[in-house]
Order: structure tokens, then C-alpha cells, then sequence
């Protein structure tokens, strides 16, 4: 894509110099010999880079800047000048001027400061779009009327810091509402930090969250910053609070009645501008009841509270969710897209969904890699109600002859399931499932499961 320049200098040999070299560049060139003429050739062309002269009479270059930028916030200007100073550098790059070239021009520098102004707003549009496709990512699909209370709920809440908490079934979305509060806030240009906490051994979680100082346990070798200094000034998102210790709960609430925080082994109270919002599958009341979890800490993050419906609360989204995650896989895998049928469509409307979206997803997907036709048929979806689906790898339990197979079987896709349900995680599985941690492992190994996910 050709790109426009415009050039605003009162001399006539410059803008003639300027205009010539870059359009040898190959670039679409612009002038204007006033300020004034240049904003409003700006402001009708929206040129992709100014070359903007400091000392021009009636209104100068300084002026002529703070006004295209208030106009046209995201215009990217080079300043010109042949009586530089570095206080009037050091004005125009506080105005928000990319660079500052001074007369006489030196041909090899004006092209090497254009080329590394328009990277920069190549750059810009490249970060706007990943930002955007993020957030289209954690968008929370469909029209049910849960949904829709749902994202009234984030539309009244997302402005305001007060701490969220989400509960909801495993694989129900909680991180995608987490997510759509943040992306809806004042924070959304600021970081947007997961911590998973059930996957963080309980020894190191303080170390995790809040950092260390150098030798504050046996091997912390060097200072390391944790995720709260990582989230400062925008989200931090606490997934499964209440696997927690107690303690950690404890400097959690203290971080969110002062906003500030000590690293593990240091002595300074460290500031820090985070949201909280905290998720779980937990019986956080039960918790409290049994001294599992702080009570001063559920009411602090309950101030606003959201519940994850699960999917069988909202089949009539069965639709539109499926058209997100097909366009999703394509997205991430290329190849000729497919289409579900409608046939296809009431099929999978007519299963509870225990494993909830995550479930949905996977299933989705390993339709998409095992059908072999463009359309998708209700005789491709598999038999959602029995263990073992299309594509697993495994032949159905009726076709398998010996008892010990078919156990086998059952046995591999429950563990499964299990570890879906369960965030992949093998104490938490193991606890659930009344399996020793090892014997798991050992069954993990034995069965091929892969649970890198």
C-alpha cells in the first residue's frame, strides 16, 4: 500500500526538495505552506506521516502540532527546523512529536526517520488489531436471556475497581466474563493477568503472586517480580481463589483494602493499582463454614458477584456458539472452513453438556478434523450421550469383545473427563476421583493421555 505524506513548510525550495525525494521513494506526497493549510489538508486527507517545519510565520510549527494532535490524536509528525534548540525538541516531543530533524536536511536521515515513523504506526494498527481479535476471542457469544443479563451486568460494572467474584461450573466461561470486564473497563489498554491458582504448589503461590527478594528462601538467587507487579494498573484475574492457603488469602484481602503489597522477604509496602477479580467452582459459604477460607475476604470480593451459567441453561446459543468456535479453528489452522446443518445443530442442542463451552469446543473441533465433507451432518455428530466419541481414537465399547477392553475404555475416557472438568489439573482430579496422585499418574501414562492442554 502506497503511503501519503504531508509536507507543511512556508519554504517552497523545501516542500519542492522534500516532495521530490520521497516520491522517488515511492511514497504519495502532500504539501501545504501553513500551518493552517495543513490542518485542513490533514484533516481531509489523513495523511499516514507529517513533515511538519518549526518556524513558520503566523502560526509556527509548535502551535500548528498541539492542534493536529488535538484534532487528529493519532497522526504521526516529524518536526523540521533550521534554528533547533533543545528546548524546543524537547516541546514538541512532550506535544507528541515522533522526531526532530534539523536544516540543513540530510537526505539519508529524513528517509530512515520516515521509514521508522511509519513501522511505528504499522506497529500501532498490528497491536490494535491483536487487542481487538483478543477481545473478540473473550466475547460472550449468543442471545439467550442469561447472556444478555449478562452483559448488562458487565456494561454497569465494568467502570467502576470494586473486586468481582465469579462462580460457575467448570468450563462455563468464568475467564471469559473476567475477561469481558476487563476489555469493557477503563484498564483495557493495560495488562490482563490469569494466575491458576490450584496449578501453583501452595509452597511457591506467595512467591507467584507478590515476588521475592534475593535469599528469601532457599533458592531465591536473585530479586523476581511477581504477578501483581505484572497487573499494575489494569486486572488480575484469581482463578480458583479457593485453593489458596490461608494465609495467602489473608495478604490477598489486605492488597485490597490498601493497594499495596511486600514482596516475600522484603520489609517495603509496594503500590500498585489492580482490580481484583477472583473466580471459582467452590462452595466458597461451605469453605467458611469449615475455616477454609476467610469470611472478612469473601465479603470484600462479593461486593459484586456474577454466576457463569452453565451451557444447559442456554442451548438456544448452541448456534451461534458453534459458527464462533468453527471461525476460531480456521482461523488458528487455515484450510476451507465448514458449516454446520441445522439437523447438526438440533442434535447437539439435545445434550446437557456436563463439561459446559470447554466441552462444547472440543467437541466441535474434533468434528471439524474428522469429517470428511465441507457440511457438516447430524450423522456426523457423534453419540454425546455414551463415554466414548467419533474420533477418540478408541472403537466403541460394543465392538470391543473382551470385558477387560471395554473397562479399559470406560476407564481412560472418565480419567478424561475428569481432568477436563478439573482444569487439566492431576491433585485436584485425583482428590475428586478418590485416586492416589501416583496411581493416577501412572494411569496417565499407561492410557497415553496427553495433558499438556
Amino acid at each position: 500500500m502506497q503511503h501519503t505524506i504531508l509536507i507543511i513548510d512556508d519554504e517552497k525550495d523545501i516542500r519542492t526538495a522534500l516532495a521530490g525525494i520521497l516520491e522517488d521513494e515511492g511514497y504519495q506526497v502532500l504539501t501545504a505552506e501553513s500551518g493552517a493549510e495543513g490542518i485542513e489538508c490533514a484533516r481531509q486527507e489523513l495523511p499516514d506521516l507529517i513533515l511538519l517545519d518549526i518556524w513558520m510565520p503566523g502560526m509556527d510549527g509548535l502551535e500548528t502540532l498541539e492542534k493536529l494532535k488535538g484534532q487528529l490524536p493519532q497522526i504521526t509528525v516529524i518536526m523540521i527546523s533550521g534554528h533547533g534548540t533543545i528546548e524546543t525538541a524537547v516541546r514538541a516531543t512532550k506535544l507528541g512529536a515522533f522526531d526532530f530533524i534539523e536544516k540543513p536536511l540530510s537526505l539519508e536521515k529524513v528517509l530512515i526517520s520516515v521509514a521508522n515513523a511509519l513501522q511505528l504506526q504499522k506497529l500501532k494498527v498490528e497491536n490494535a488489531e491483536l487487542k481487538r481479535s483478543a477481545s473478540i476471542e473473550y466475547e460472550l457469544i449468543g442471545d439467550s436471556p442469561v447472556i444478555v443479563a449478562m452483559r448488562e451486568q458487565i456494561r454497569r460494572v465494568a467502570s467502576v475497581s470494586t473486586s468481582v467474584l465469579i462462580s460457575g461450573e467448570n468450563g462455563s466461561g468464568k475467564e471469559m466474563i473476567a475477561c469481558s470486564i476487563h476489555c469493557n473497563s477503563p484498564r483495557r489498554e493495560r495488562p490482563f493477568i490469569v494466575v491458576h491458582c490450584s496449578a501453583i504448589p501452595a509452597e511457591l503461590i506467595e512467591s507467584e503472586l507478590f515476588g521475592h527478594e534475593k535469599s528469601a528462601f532457599i533458592g531465591a538467587t536473585s530479586h523476581k517480580k511477581g504477578r501483581f507487579d505484572q497487573a499494575d494498573g489494569g486486572t488480575l484475574l484469581l482463578d480458583e481463589i479457593g485453593e489458596l492457603p490461608l494465609n495467602t488469602q489473608l495478604k490477598v484481602l489486605r492488597f485490597i483494602q490498601n493497594q499495596s503489597f511486600e514482596r516475600v522477604g522484603g520489609i517495603r509496602c509496594l503500590a500498585a493499582d489492580i482490580r481484583i477479580i477472583a473466580s471459582t467452582t467452590r462452595s466458597l459459604k461451605q469453605d467458611m463454614a469449615s475455616g477454609k477460607f476467610s469470611t472478612d475476604l469473601y465479603y470484600q470480593l462479593s461486593t459484586i458477584l456474577f454466576r457463569a451459567p452453565s451451557l444447559r441453561e442456554r442451548l438456544e446459543d448452541i448456534g451461534p456458539l458453534v459458527q464462533h468456535f468453527v471461525t476460531h479453528f480456521f482461523r488458528r489452522e487455515g484450510g476451507e472452513t465448514k458449516a454446520f446443518l441445522p439437523g447438526a445443530l438440533d442434535k447437539l442442542q439435545h445434550y446437557s453438556w456436563p463439561g459446559n463451552l470447554r466441552e462444547l469446543k472440543n467437541v466441535v473441533e474434533r468434528i471439524l478434523i474428522v469429517a470428511p465433507g465441507r457440511v457438516i451432518s447430524a450423522e456426523d455428530i457423534p453419540d454425546l450421550s455414551g463415554e466414548i466419541l467419533i474420533g477418540s481414537g478408541h472403537a466403541p465399547v460394543h465392538a470391543r469383545s473382551a470385558l477387560r477392553d471395554a473397562r479399559e475404555d470406560f476407564e481412560r475416557e472418565f480419567i478424561i473427563q475428569k481432568l477436563e472438568e478439573n482444569d487439566w489439573n492431576i491433585s485436584r482430579t485425583a482428590e475428586l476421583i478418590e485416586l492416589e496422585r501416583s496411581n493416577l499418574h501412572r494411569k496417565i501414562k499407561s492410557y497415553g493421555i496427553d495433558v499438556r492442554r
